[in-house]
């Protein structure tokens, strides 16, 4: 990390785009780089999502996820290749990340995400952001970021449809859970795998997701806090 020095050469070249933006500029940029951000979910969200975060300069990337690359996810999560099935997602994910950017810390957090372990995996992050695909997970990370006062990105894929929203539970602004005060029925919602997901829809979502966490790490412009996106690709 870069704190209280000069930029490097490399980083100079590296981040050139960011330093000649006004509302980025070198102390944006070192700010990016002394942040840390938890990422939920090494998936089709996640994909993305840790791409471009790690991209940006976001000093330190957590990546939580139990589960190990299928063949099915190759379609849709770029995080991971052929070669890769079979392995730790997370394993993937750490590889590929600290390739495409030496700067950053990754952690990778091989582990089930639950109410036992929520809150120590969280604790020491500045944002979460949450690309889980299931219901029960959601509203923990919720839970447990509200608990914490930690802003939360939340985005969700389906089929062609897209979510985005930006929960600040610090600044009495709401929470998931405000607006769902309970998740549906299990079964009564098909799940990507049994409904589909437009390949690349989490691209999409998961660069907006990266988009409102870098807004919101260097307070820039409007954040999504109090409105929540709905994308219809099909629709557009």
């Amino acid at each position: 990390m870069t704190q209280n020095r000069t930029f490097t050469p490399d980083q100079v070249a590296r981040y050139a785009r960011h330093l000649i933006l006004p509302e980025v500029g070198g102390a944006g940029q070192r700010k990016l780089l002394n942040s840390s951000v938890l990422l939920l979910g090494a998936g089709g969200l996640g994909s993305p999502a840790a791409m471009y975060l790690a991209a940006a300069g976001v000093g330190k990337i957590g990546i939580v996820d139990f589960d190990t690359v299928d063949a099915s996810n190759l379609q849709r999560q770029l995080l991971h290749g052929h070669d890769d099935i079979g392995r730790p997602k997370v394993e993937s994910a750490a590889e590929t990340l600290r390739s495409l950017n030496p700067d950053v810390e990754v952690v990778a957090i091989n582990e089930h995400l639950n109410s036992e372990t929520a809150l120590r995996i969280f604790a020491p992050y500045d944002v979460i952001v949450d690309g889980t695909d299931n219901f029960p997970t959601r509203y923990l990370a919720n839970d447990a970021a509200h608990f914490l006062a930690k802003p939360l990105v939340h985005g969700s894929i389906f089929r062609f449809e897209g979510r985005l929203a930006l929960f600040d539970s610090a600044k009495g602004t709401g929470c998931y859970r405000c607006l769902f005060p309970e998740p549906p029925p299990p079964g009564s919602v098909q799940s990507c795998a049994e409904a589909g997901v437009f390949g690349v829809l989490p691209r999409i979502i998961g660069s907006m997701m990266v988009f409102e966490t870098i807004k919101y790490l260097l307070d820039i412009g409007r954040p999504m806090v109090g409105r929540y996106l709905l994308f219809e690709g099909e629709d557009m």
